[in-house]
């Protein structure tokens, strides 16, 4: 009886941007299946039951950070860490090119984890990091992302966290009636917009052609190691206040 056997590329091994346009695509077809009703729901009732596409979304968002963490935890030898950490900011790249935030800020989240950050890193790479966070960055309530995607045409996949804490936040902040049973049409109205925001990014497609050895090596981003094997991974690597140990 003759078994074929496949071998399954390394990280490395497979091109950045080809990794981007997959992660892409993967991320395009969740978006597309996300109804908007279920995302004014969960911004009402938090209710994940209830808003089923949404939930696969953000499931698969967390899904992608934490395989790229244990794809770098999981290794034994600092210099295969450090350019597994480089392939990842050079995917990050194209991710950008690509608009598609969702897989972006999923390795970001990585990069910049506590059991990862915390680690010693040549200075070019907490620097590319550092640049990174800076889209991303909560002060002055996410201003240089909002305006980022405010210049941003289709295709396009924006970070749903934001738009979730935004609807909720018009939510919990004004109530559904004035006096008298007036309905609160400026709460309508920001309920709208940021609806129509999302909309806009869903009426156009990305044409990459799905890549099945790229999906496979995915494997449905599963990932190896819980939060707190990262943690002790993480220290042992680097012992607290100490210098992280050389493979």
């Amino acid at each position: 009886m003759h078994i074929t056997v496949t071998n399954q590329p390394s990280l490395l091994e497979l091109k950045s941007m080809e990794i981007a346009e997959q992660m892409t695509l993967l991320d395009a077809d969740l978006f597309q299946k996300i109804e908007i009703p279920e995302v004014l729901l969960f911004a009402k009732e938090q209710s994940e039951e209830r808003s089923p596409n949404l939930n696969k979304f953000t499931e698969h968002f967390n899904n992608m950070s934490f395989w790229a963490r244990s794809k770098i935890l999981t290794l034994t030898d600092a210099k295969e860490r450090e350019k597994h950490v480089i392939k990842f900011i050079k995917i990050m790249k194209y991710l950008r090119k690509m608009n598609n935030y969702n897989s972006y800020l999923a390795l970001l989240s990585a990069l910049d984890s506590a059991p990862i950050r915390r680690l010693e890193w040549p200075k070019t790479i907490m620097q590319d990091i550092k640049e990174y966070c800076l889209l991303i960055d909560s002060s002055s309530s996410f201003r240089a992302y909002r305006t980022t995607l405010a210049a941003t045409s289709p295709p396009c996949i924006p970070y749903i966290g934001l738009v979730l804490q935004d609807l909720t936040f018009v939510h919990v902040g004004n109530p559904d009636y004035l006096k008298e049973g007036v309905v609160n049409f400026s709460k309508r109205w920001q309920q709208y917009n940021l609806i129509e925001n999302m909309k806009r990014f869903k009426k156009c497609e990305y044409n990459f052609r799905r890549n099945e050895r790229i999906i496979r090596f995915f494997d449905n981003f599963e990932y190896e190691l819980g939060e707190e094997e990262m943690w002790q991974i993480s220290e042992s690597i680097k012992p607290r206040g100490k210098r992280p140990v050389q493979a």
